[in-house]
C-alpha cells in the first residue's frame, strides 16, 4: 500500500511540476507590476483558466519563409561595388519554451511528493501535503527569480492548509491536531513578523505570510516540529548567505530570497514529524 502511494505521489508531482514553469514565468515580476501575459517572444499566453494552467510552451504559429527563386543569371543580381549591402532585419525571438526548466521542476516536485508520501503513509493529511507541495515549489521558484512571494499564492495556501487539515482531523487515522495547527500558524507568523520589524531590509513581509501557512502545517505534528521547522529555515538561509559571502558572490548586506529556505526547513521538520508518528 505504501509503495503504491509513493508511486502515485511521484506521478502527481511529475504532472503538476510540469505545469509550474508557466505560472512561475507569469508571476515572476517586480512588485506593483501586472502579471506577465505574454511569452518572451511577445505572443499572448492562452489556455485553461486564463492561461494559468498548461505547459510553458509557446504555441503561436510561425510564418514560413518563402524560398527565393534562383535567378537565371546570378551575375545579374551581383551588387555594384558602389552599392551598399542591405542589412538584415531583426526577427522576433523564437521561443518554444520559457520559464524554469520543466524537467527539473517536475523532478523536484516528484521528489518532494514522494518523500512526503513515504513519511506520512496513508493518513488523511497526506492529501493536504501533496496538494500543497506544487504550490511550495512554485513559491520557491518565484522567490529565487524576483525575491517576491506573491499574496495570490501565500494567502490562499494558508487558508487552504487550515481548511483541509480541519477536514483531515475529522477522518479516522489522522496523525495530528487541528487546534495546534492553527495555533502553530499564528505563532510562527508572529515570530517572523517580529523579525520583520527588527530587520525589515533583511526579511520581506511575504515571508511573514508564508510563515502562516508553514506554521499551520508544522503545528499539525506539535510544537517541537513548529520550532524545528522555523529554526531550520533560518539556518538554511544563513548558511546559504554565508556561502555566498565566502565565495565573494554577495556582501554582508546583500538580500537573499528566504522563501526557498523556509520551505526547505518546513519540509525537513514535516518529514521528521510524520515519520516519527507510531
Amino acid at each position: 500500500m505504501r509503495v503504491l502511494l509513493i508511486v502515485l505521489a511521484a506521478l502527481w508531482g511529475t504532472g503538476t511540476g510540469l505545469l509550474v514553469p508557466r505560472a512561475a514565468h507569469r508571476l515572476s515580476v517586480e512588485a506593483e507590476q501586472p502579471w506577465r501575459a505574454h511569452c518572451p517572444g511577445g505572443h499572448p499566453i492562452t489556455g485553461t483558466f486564463g492561461g494559468w494552467i498548461g505547459r510553458a510552451r509557446c504555441t503561436a504559429p510561425t510564418t514560413p519563409q518563402r524560398p527565393t527563386p534562383a535567378p537565371a543569371n546570378p551575375a545579374l543580381l551581383a551588387p555594384h561595388p558602389t552599392e551598399t549591402q542591405p542589412q538584415p532585419q531583426p526577427s522576433t525571438p523564437n521561443c518554444t519554451t520559457y520559464g524554469p526548466h520543466a524537467p527539473r521542476t517536475a523532478a523536484a516536485t516528484a521528489l518532494v511528493c514522494a518523500a512526503l508520501a513515504a513519511a506520512t503513509g496513508p493518513r488523511p493529511e497526506a492529501a493536504v501535503w501533496l496538494l500543497a507541495a506544487p504550490v511550495g515549489v512554485l513559491l520557491a521558484l518565484v522567490d529565487l527569480r524576483v525575491h517576491r512571494l506573491p499574496d495570490v499564492l501565500t494567502l490562499p495556501l494558508a487558508a487552504a492548509t487550515a481548511a483541509l487539515l480541519g477536514l483531515a482531523a475529522a477522518l479516522p487515522a489522522a496523525g495530528g491536531s487541528w487546534t495546534t495547527a492553527l495555533l502553530g500558524g499564528l505563532a510562527l507568523s508572529a515570530a517572523y513578523f517580529v523579525l520583520f520589524l527588527v530587520n525589515p531590509s533583511g526579511m520581506g513581509f511575504g515571508d511573514v505570510k508564508l510563515a502562516l501557512a508553514l506554521g499551520t502545517a508544522l503545528g499539525w505534528y506539535g510544537w517541537p516540529i513548529v520550532v524545528m521547522g522555523g529554526l531550520a529555515g533560518l539556518l538554511y538561509g544563513a548558511l546559504y548567505g554565508l556561502g555566498l559571502v565566502a565565495l565573494r558572490k554577495a556582501g554582508r548586506r546583500s538580500a537573499i530570497p528566504l522563501g526557498p529556505f523556509m520551505l526547505g526547513g518546513a519540509l525537513t521538520a514535516l518529514l521528521l514529524g510524520a515519520a516519527t508518528l507510531p
